[in-house]
């Protein structure tokens, strides 16, 4: 079987995200970084409830650190699925990815969106998916306070609601 590379920055580090909201099994998973790319909260939903996503932005100057998985072809399609790539809400972008522990840099997708809403700001529940995400796969303690000092909002009524109705949109029917 084929494999490709993921790089994921935002609430798919959280393995608990990427295998039960997405449905997609990694055969591998390592601490990772990307440089040339800077972490932004300010990637508004396709729905506006009043918070934004973590996004990254070309910054030459720059690195976002993330995980590194290695997935199936059919797997990276459902993820332009559900992250909404084949209407405008991300882009795949392919992008030189090293892991921090001794492994050979590669090249993996990763997604991107040219869409912006600075006056938005994360939710503390999407927040906290980042850091348990970073800290599940072993991300410098640096980058994990750097994480929790973002600045964050509760998590919206009108979110809560919206996020049951996307789980289900998400789930990919059992084979």
């Amino acid at each position: 079987m084929s494999t490709v590379w993921y790089f994921a920055y935002g609430s798919n580090m959280q393995s608990a995200t990427l295998r039960g909201r997405r449905g997609i099994e990694p055969t591998r998973a390592s601490a990772a970084r990307a440089r040339g790319w800077r972490l932004v909260f300010d990637k508004p939903p396709l729905i506006p409830v009043g918070e934004s996503f973590a996004n990254i932005v070309p910054d030459a100057t720059a690195e976002v650190l993330g995980v590194l998985y290695e997935i199936s072809p059919s797997d990276l399609d459902h993820l332009d699925l559900t992250e909404g790539v084949l209407i405008g809400n991300y882009r795949r972008v392919a992008t030189t990815v090293e892991p921090l522990f001794a492994e050979p840099a590669v090249t993996a997708f990763t997604l991107t969106s040219d869409r912006s809403d600075p006056a938005l700001r994360p939710s503390t529940r999407y927040l906290q998916l980042l850091v348990d995400g970073a800290r599940e796969h072993g991300l410098p303690r640096s980058y994990l306070a750097w994480l929790e000092a973002v600045p964050a909002d509760p998590t919206s009524e009108e979110a809560a609601r919206f996020r049951g109705l996307v789980d289900d949109l998400l789930k990919r029917p059992k084979s």
